[in-house]
């Protein structure tokens, strides 16, 4: 009897524990799994309960600690499952809260850094296959890895900066890394250089870099031909290139065969024009220089000397015709000479003079020159003056030029009119007497301004024509009014472009000349002094603004200007700083240079040091802070 009262009692003090389990209304289990009746204390040897039937696997390390390390309330359901929730994330959150991506159970040592780094698009290879984590993610615990970027230049900005040879940032190279540098390799030397900008083919298709690059600096290297090849241009003689003044931009005539050769000359018309039959052989240059160039001859004469010898119909050599072959031959072929003497040059086969003459020497006295005349020796001086008196002919001069110049056809009864030759007399050049122009004579007087009016170009000052460069051909800016005005300057832009605005006025000189040609200012500031004095939105004179006009305007128009300082540089019309400031000069205390400003004149150094987020950085002053804030 008393036994069963003792197994009733225990039965339902049993009961009574189990209705207040310490471990949640949650878990369902026979407490026999876990305890014994002669305690709490948990002998794991025979505990019966199966955690991997929960939704958390004991694995690894969990298999040999404490339940009251993960379930310290005992509520067991109260234990959450994450990772975080039982371990302290050293890494600061820069590698996110999902422990498993690098850790597993067995321990923290992670062995699948390789691949953690393919997952994030940076595989581990060359250099980087054997750095410390550390080497790349700095830090003051050594277990923050912030990420810094998949970019080469994220963490090598600074070799990119210091490289000398070449120097990356002067040579203005791609900031993308592995344009040339292999990242499978170890170091920084390379094969990958892309030599596009100059192409090595042939004779530049060379191995070794140093026998163009000879200064150590890749940066330095010209383009040009003669930087290199200078000494070559210098030292050929067949022809001088020096000596005959060739331009020194070696792919005007050469390829970058080796030897130079083939070469072609396309100036050659600078030297001797080649046109006609001449144009034909142009590519075969022995027909004519037969392998030397300096000597070849530049004269019609000194190539075809045995063609004039051994003409026949007419023979030149007997008849002392000129040697001068382009006076009856064109350049095209022989046949067909244009030698049309009264069509050409004065009618000896028709009109008054045909029938009156028997040798050429009549009238061409110096056969080594048939450019020479003279009607005197038939004309004689008392009779020809006679006739003159007796018409009242003006400005008779008795000599042969005279008497073609009023005559060219050899009538007496022909007018000879200025106005229908090749230069009509206009403007300042009409009624002036002819021996003002025709000194020397009326043959061979030029039609070039310059040759007339040189002593006007030399003596000009306002401008002086001649100390500027101005070019002496008179047409490209006068007329022939008197007094050379009006007058235009169409080359003003080889002095000073006239764009926008400026365009619209170029022909109305007095708006920036005032009549002075010479001392005319060429800044902006020098013609607009009075448009910035009296500029008022903003203030540009109280501000002390820059006098260079075009940071914020253009050519065009004043409005709108370009000026946008928010934008470009500090929010000082929006943010914080809206309305915290009067005067540009608050921050800008050097008027001379607005690149220059200061936060300390309302940040002090004594009130940012007591700034919690100062505290333990000390580097850190007025040109900084904008590196922080924006």
């Amino acid at each position: 009897m008393h036994r069963l009262s003792f197994i009733i009692v225990f039965l339902l003090g049993f009961s009574s524990l189990f209705a207040q389990s310490p471990h949640g209304d949650e878990l369902q289990v026979d407490c026999a799994k876990c305890h014994d009746p002669s305690g709490w204390k948990i002998d794991f040897s025979k505990l019966q309960f199966d955690h991997d039937s929960t939704a958390f696997k004991l694995e690894g390390t969990h298999t040999q600690i404490d339940c009251k390390l993960c379930h310290p309330t005992l509520v067991f359901n109260d234990a959450p499952m994450e990772c975080i929730s039982c371990h302290a994330d050293i890494h600061s959150m820069s590698v996110g809260n999902d422990c498993v991506r690098c850790h597993t159970p067995e321990s923290w040592l992670v062995d699948n850094i390789p691949e953690l780094h393919e997952e994030n698009g940076f595989p581990l290879i060359g250099s980087h296959s054997s750095l410390s984590c550390v080497d790349c993610h700095f830090s003051e615990t050594m277990l923050r890895f912030d990420r810094i970027g998949n970019e080469c230049i994220n963490c090598h900005k600074v070799d990119y900066e210091t490289a000398q040879s070449p120097n990356h940032v002067e040579g203005g190279f791609s900031l993308n890394c592995i344009e040339c540098h292999d990242p499978n390799g170890f170091g920084w030397n390379t094969t990958l250089t892309s030599h596009d900008f100059f192409p090595l083919t042939l004779g530049h298709d060379i191995a070794d870099c140093k026998e163009c690059h000879v200064s150590g600096n890749y940066s330095d290297a010209s383009p040009e031909c003669v930087s290199c090849h200078e000494s070559t241009f210098m030292a050929t003689v067949n022809p001088n290139h020096n000596g005959i003044g060739i331009t020194n931009d070696c792919v005007t005539c050469h390829t970058t065969e080796p030897g130079w050769m083939p070469a072609a000359f396309p100036n050659h018309n600078d030297y001797h024009p080649l046109n006609g039959a001449h144009a034909i052989i142009a590519n075969n240059c022995v027909e004519c220089h037969n392998g030397e160039y300096n000597n070849t001859p530049n004269t019609c004469f000194e190539c075809h000397t045995e063609e004039y010898n051994n003409t026949n119909d007419p023979n030149h050599e007997s008849a002392n015709f000129g040697t001068d072959c382009a006076e009856c031959h064109n350049e095209s072929t022989w046949e067909g000479a244009t030698f049309d003497h009264d069509g050409q040059f004065f009618p000896i086969y028709s009109g008054a003079h045909e029938g009156e003459w028997s040798e050429c020497i009549e009238c061409h006295t110096n056969p080594s020159d048939y450019m020479v005349y003279t009607c005197i020796t038939c004309h004689e001086e008392g009779e020809t003056e006679s006739q003159h008196i007796e018409e009242n002919v003006d400005g008779y001069i008795y000599e042969s030029t005279a008497c073609l110049a009023c005559h060219p056809n050899g009538d007496a009864e022909g007018v000879f009119n200025h106005n229908a030759t090749s230069f009509p007399l206009t403007s300042g050049h009409a009624g002036i007497d002819c021996i003002e122009c025709h000194a020397e004579g009326y043959t061979g007087t030029s039609m070039i301004c310059n040759d007339c009016h040189n002593a006007d170009f030399l003596n000009t000052a306002n401008p002086n024509h001649n100390a500027i460069g101005i070019n002496t051909d008179c047409v490209s800016c006068h007329t022939t009014d008197p007094g050379w005005m009006p007058a235009g300057f169409p080359d003003h832009n080889d002095y000073y472009q006239l764009n926008g605005a400026h365009a619209t006025i170029s022909n109305n000189c007095v708006e920036c000349h005032n009549g002075d040609y010479n001392n005319t200012p060429n800044t902006c500031i020098g013609c607009h002094q009075a448009d910035y004095n009296n500029a008022n939105n903003p203030d540009h004179s109280a501000a002390q603004f820059p006098t260079n006009c075009i940071e914020c305007h253009n050519e065009n128009v004043w409005d709108p200007s370009t000026f946008d300082h928010d934008g470009q540089y500090f929010n000082i019309y929006s943010g914080d700083h809206n309305n915290e400031w009067d005067d540009c000069t608050q921050c800008h205390t050097n008027p001379s240079n607005y690149a220059q400003y200061t936060c300390w004149e309302c940040h002090t150094q004594s009130v940012m040091d007591n700034i919690d987020t100062h505290q333990e950085s000390s580097d850190y002053a007025a040109g900084n802070c904008t590196q922080c804030h924006n």
